[in-house]
């Protein structure tokens, strides 16, 4: 995977994600997970991007270069983290909601919890973080350097098993469909729907 690979808006960026594996080699231990849950935002074009009101210390990260790793905290708990994608300069993102544990699954039930199903150790985007490591500390890393967090391919996806949603727990833009996920895999969190959300007002 490179830079020409996710230089692209996020909402087809994300369902091409679906596949690759996150890898974080920590100190204690390498912990790395295939992707099967995504969500794209789209800057300053979607009310629901961290980014819709512009350029701020939080999110300047969104604004470029791809192939760099946004981590921001949400509600004050858990760590969140995006892979960001197209123009250097324009803001975008997809957040990695999701995902199976292919190496170092012993390490991310010691962060998790020694009686988590494995199908629970990375679901959800706090999960995630919690399961490879991820901090804020990892905010800015370059996915693509061959750091510490790095982003690769992994086994093809047939197209047949990616689906499209309205994404999870969000109060604006709730029915635009940048969610996308594998079918029947047992790792994708639930749908959700924000309780602050207006279902009959869409985006």
């Amino acid at each position: 995977m490179n830079v020409a690979d996710l230089a692209h808006p996020a909402e087809e960026v994300a369902p091409k994600l679906l596949g690759a594996v996150l890898t974080h080699e920590a100190p204690e231990g390498t912990v790395s997970i295939t992707i099967t849950e995504t969500e794209a935002y789209s800057g300053t074009a979607d009310p629901a991007s961290h980014a819709y009101r512009g350029r701020t210390p939080r999110n300047t990260v969104m604004f470029g270069p791809a192939g760099h790793l946004y981590v921001y905290r949400s509600h004050g708990l858990h760590w969140c983290a995006n892979v960001v994608t197209g123009t250097d300069g324009i803001a975008s993102a997809v957040l990695v909601r999701a995902g199976r544990v292919v190496e170092g699954e012993d390490l991310a039930r010691k962060r998790r919890g020694e009686k988590v199903e494995s199908s629970r150790l990375a679901r959800g985007p706090g999960n995630f973080c919690q399961a490879l490591g991820i901090t804020g500390e990892h905010n800015d890393a370059d996915l693509l350097a061959g750091t510490s967090v790095m982003l690769s391919e992994g086994e093809p996806v047939p197209a047949a098993l990616i689906r499209a949603g309205p994404r999870v727990g969000v109060s604006r833009a709730h029915d635009w469909q940048h969610r996308f996920y594998l079918a029947g895999d047992p790792t994708v969190s639930a749908y959700r729907l924000s309780p602050r959300a207006n279902p009959s007002a869409g985006a």
